[in-house]
């Protein structure tokens, strides 16, 4: 049964239908049928002929239930679990036999029904049924309804190709439920939505679902004719654009003038001729040249073959610069640039030895590790200058997708290369100093892993044959110098950093800094805020207070920072009209900078029993550490605090169990652990702390406040603890007496595996510094400890 054609039924007056107690049931197969409409139907399984043939002698009514099964189910074989429990009372005004054997008949729906009971399925199906009953409402909610539904659907019909009568149609209807029943109809809903409307009792209810489908359906048609429209307008423009071409074309060829496009295929032709390609990249851009022969210029193809020709033309195959190689030169360039860092500018200067006696040498990768601000990325460009040859910098912090080294292969959309290829472009040469800047930075996602793709990049037995996913062509690599920058060395995957050479930069001390100062920030600074030094003059005692009391790093990035702000309120002070000379001491430091941020770490303590310090490395370079301990009446119990890690809390487990087990050697009650709780601190507790470099810390710590005898306060120490009670080497030994000196410690105690490590620290920092290296923990209490009696 299909449905053909819906008008409102208005030759019946529905309040004068009384529905009887029992109806022949007569399934709907796709759409539902509401109570107001006429439907002409098709009818022609045997039994609902059947069913037509008995209510035509009789009242004519008919019970029209929509069946829940599909459009192709033959009635006969339907029964009461195959229909919806909710109808409407159909009257049958007309009946048609056609000579093909069905039947067309016209019904109207009177009135809503649920059935209640099916009471027979021979011949046909018949069901108590119960009307349910649509009550009017009048209010302003139901009147405000009715008004945006009429509005709303004069909008549908102006948008579709529904006809124009149905709005007046609409508008004569005085009947909420007609109105409500007939907008549905026309909505293009699925039947179980059709159903769930014919099922909502409620007035109010009814509307507001209705309003809101119909609100879907015109938001749905408006952005269809949006999206009609849109392309439509495309065509167009592509027709109209094709159809100029044409002429152009036509009016170039009457004027003898040549396509424009052969002649530029020819110059690029001359212009690979000229370009000294490998073989390989020759017969590529050969073949893309021939392509690009029979593509039409209009063709989105042509612009996207021309880019990628463009970018192998433009990259530097045989183009170098022509390295200077005097090392007398080269060490007064890497003086000027940079004060100190001995040990980095005698192996820059061994490189360049190397390769000033053999040319092809493939040298080493150099990767500099050290805080931020002790000049890694400036040293790569002095040995660019020094050596005569390009600079390149990428920044690799926060890279994550493979693309942004190796690039998108040329299936994808505004593909391009990686920045490997890129930056080459940018250099103009094949032998760059390519500075890949915080290469510890890397990340990867499920775009791919970047750190991978650079393991080809610094490998220099592969290099060589780089092969960019854009241009899909080997690039000889071979020549670049590659120099990484990173300030850990632990997040670097292992394949990576091994193939680096790995040059430790550690932190200046405060004679190093205030030389920098004075050598390099003060005149960058002055120029950079247009000053001369006859306005600003900064003593080094100035200097040394603004580093002691403003700043606290390894490297000098804040220094400049706070040169910088005093430059700024020397420039103000002139722009009101100063015109003597400002002079800037210690005290007037408060004026430009504010209040003093850091005081001596040493001073802050009141030193006790239970107190010791300690040294720790950081990203940022190394740093005094302060170990509490205090003991209180208790179990034994052992509580660690200041947002410890999981290894610097083992270690302090580990302190107190060689103290409980060598409690005799140390000279410790050994029933008093039975009577107390120890509580061990490490301040500045909202600064994450792990390692296991505080081992003997703790216990100079723990031995401390059980013997009642303080630590000394001169002394700072570092080293991993066992069980047994040997003391082992640990890391980052430069930067951590670095940070003793800048804290005034001259005395430390270090594992003696770590004493090569101190060798390597210039000799002007060592001068007057007293090393200790113990090789157990009762050599480091025997240096740490007061000699002093113990207190109660």
């Amino acid at each position: 049964m299909e449905n053909e054609q819906q008008t409102p039924q208005k030759k019946m007056d529905p309040a004068d239908l009384v529905v009887p107690e029992s109806l022949p049931i007569l399934p709907l197969h796709g759409f539902v049928f509401y109570p107001g409409m006429g439907f002409p139907l098709q009818v022609s399984s045997e039994t609902s002929k059947q069913l037509i043939d008995d209510v035509l002698l009789g009242d004519r009514l008919i019970g029209l239930v929509p069946s829940r099964r599909d459009q192709t189910s033959d009635d006969d074989i339907l029964g009461p679990d195959d229909l919806y429990q909710v109808g409407v009372v159909g009257y049958l005004h007309k009946l048609n036999k056609a000579p093909e054997g069905f039947y067309q008949i016209l019904m109207s729906g009177t009135k809503k029904i649920a059935v209640s009971e099916f009471v027979d399925s021979k011949p046909y199906l018949r069901a108590k049924v119960v009307e349910i009953p649509m009550e009017l409402v009048e209010d302003k909610k139901i009147e405000a309804l009715l008004f945006n539904i009429r509005g709303q659907f004069q909008k549908l019909v102006s948008a579709t190709e529904l006809p124009q009568e149905l709005v007046a149609t609409i508008n004569s209807l005085t009947n909420p439920f007609y109105v409500a029943y007939l907008v549905s109809s026309q909505l293009n809903l699925k039947i179980e939505m059709e159903q769930e409307i014919l099922e909502i009792t409620p007035l109010h209810d009814l509307l507001h679902r209705v309003a809101k489908e119909l609100a879907k359906r015109l938001e749905t048609v408006e952005m269809s004719n949006q999206l009609q429209a849109s392309m439509k307008k495309d065509m167009d423009e592509r027709q109209r654009e094709f159809f100029l071409r044409q002429q152009l074309q036509a009016i170039r060829k009457e004027l003898g003038e040549g396509d424009d496009d052969k002649v530029e295929v020819k110059e690029l032709k001359e212009k690979v001729a000229e370009k000294g390609l490998s073989p390989q990249a020759k017969t590529v851009i050969d073949k893309e040249l021939n392509r690009l022969e029979r593509i039409s210029p209009s063709s989105p193809e042509y612009s996207v073959s021309r880019n990628y020709i463009d970018w192998i033309l433009d990259l530097p195959w045989t183009e170098s610069t022509k390295d200077t190689l005097d090392l007398n030169q080269a060490e007064e360039d890497l003086n000027q640039d940079h004060y100190g860092l001995k040990k980095i500018k005698k192996r820059i200067l061994e490189f360049l030895a190397v390769r000033k006696l053999k040319e092809d040498i493939h040298g080493p990768i150099l990767c500099f590790v050290g805080p931020p601000g002790v000049g890694k990325t400036s040293l790569g460009q002095s040995i660019a200058r020094t050596m005569n040859r390009k600079f390149v910098r990428i920044a690799l912090g926060g890279v994550r997708d493979e693309a942004e080294i190796r690039g998108h292969r040329r299936t994808y959309i505004g593909a391009l290369p990686g920045r490997i290829i890129e930056s080459l472009k940018r250099a103009g040469s094949n032998n760059p100093v390519f500075l890949l800047d915080e290469i510890d930075k890397l990340g990867n996602d499920f775009r791919g892993d970047p750190s991978s793709a650079l393991l080809e990049v610094l490998d220099p037995e592969q290099n060589s044959t780089f092969t960019d996913h854009y241009l899909d062509i080997e690039f000889d690599l071979s020549k670049v110098m590659f120099i990484a920058t990173a300030n850990v060395l632990d997040t670097i995957p292992g394949p990576l950093r091994d193939r680096m050479e790995v040059v430790e930069l550690s932190g200046y001390t405060q004679q190093e800094k205030v030389a920098i100062a004075v050598r390099h920030l003060l005149p960058k600074q002055l120029e950079a805020h247009a000053l001369r030094s006859d306005d600003l003059e900064m003593p080094e005692a100035a200097i040394g207070a603004l580093i002691a009391s403003y700043t606290r790093e390894a490297g000098v990035r804040n220094l400049e920072r706070e040169i910088a702000a005093v430059c700024r309120g020397t420039a103000a002070e002139i722009a009101r009209g100063r015109t003597e000379k400002m002079v800037v001491s210690p005290e007037s430091l408060y004026d430009f900078l504010g209040p003093q941020r850091f005081f001596p770490e040493m001073k802050a303590r009141s030193w006790g029993p239970g107190l010791a310090t300690g040294l720790a490395w950081t990203p940022v370079g190394g740093q005094i550490l302060f170990i509490e301990t205090s003991k209180m009446k208790g179990k034994g119990g052992l509580t660690l605090t200041g947002k410890l890690g999981e290894v610097m809390k083992e270690s302090a487990t580990a302190a107190l169990t060689y103290i409980k087990s060598h409690a005799k050697e140390l000279g410790v009650d050994e029933d008093v652990f039975a009577g107390i709780d120890l509580h061990v601190h490490v301040p500045e507790g909202a600064i994450p702390k792990d390692g296991p470099s505080a081992g003997v810390s703790m216990v100079s710590s723990l031995v401390s406040v059980l013997l009642g005898r303080p630590v000394r306060q001169n002394v700072a120490m570092t080293g991993e603890i066992t069980l047994r009670g040997d003391v082992l080497p640990v890391g980052g030994i430069g930067e951590k007496v670095l940070a003793a000196l800048r804290a005034g410690i001259n005395e430390l105690i270090l594992p003696a595996l770590n004493e090569k490590d101190v060798l390597e620290i210039p000799e002007d920092i060592r001068q007057g510094v007293l090393f200790h290296y113990p090789h157990t923990i009762r050599e480091v209490l025997e240096i740490a400890m007061d000699k002093t009696e113990a207190q109660s």
